[in-house]
């Protein structure tokens, strides 16, 4: 067979696979906690910032990369797995003046509404809890990209990473304003596993 032929050939099976596989459906993912990162920057007496991370994120996320209305984030996180390089910085974040962690177990965010800003880019709205209290934000998400982990058990996965400034006060953290800074940047990075 000659080569134009063979390639006439490729080129017509090819067309054909291409237009019998469906479009991508969504498909959801869960968070997998060891390839999942929650950190914070907040000021401290104005003269410099103060990083902490938390070590308990969990929750789904699903992906479609036909319909970005398809995209959605559950993501739940643990105030008690607050950490910040200081044991007593620590116990005094789960107290009542800050997280109160016994009262307020978990931060959550569960998204209403996402639409596209660029490519691979999303503004994501959803409803934010942290202290016990709710409140809109809207979150600048970009997707990572997917792999296939199959080879090595691991699962196909994908992932997004999440940048979000909030107000600690909207929240009912309203301690110690001045010495420690109102304005959080928060960043929510999240692999996860296809369902």
């Amino acid at each position: 067979m000659k080569f134009h032929t063979r390639f006439a050939l490729f080129c017509t099976l090819a067309a054909g696979l291409m237009a019998a596989a469906p479009a991508r459906a969504a498909d959801t993912y869960k968070i997998d906690p060891v390839h999942a990162t929650a950190i914070f920057r907040i000021s401290h007496l104005g003269s410099s910032f103060v990083y902490g991370r938390f070590d308990d994120v969990g929750g789904t996320f699903t992906a479609d990369d036909q319909s970005p209305a398809n995209v959605k984030f559950d993501v739940s996180i643990k105030a008690d797995s607050v950490d910040t390089n200081s044991a007593a910085r620590d116990k005094h974040l789960k107290s009542a003046d800050f997280f109160s962690v016994n009262e307020f177990p978990t931060l959550t965010f569960k998204s209403t509404d996402v639409k596209s800003s660029g490519d691979k880019k999303y503004d994501v709205t959803g409803d934010l809890t942290i202290h016990g209290v709710t409140k809109s934000v809207v979150a600048k998400v970009e997707f990572v990209g997917t792999a296939d982990g199959s080879a090595m058990k691991m699962g196909f996965r994908a992932g997004y990473e999440a940048h979000l400034t909030i107000k600690r006060t909207d929240f009912g953290m309203d301690k110690m304003v001045g010495g420690v800074g109102d304005e959080v940047q928060l960043t929510v990075s999240m692999e996860g596993v296809r369902q």
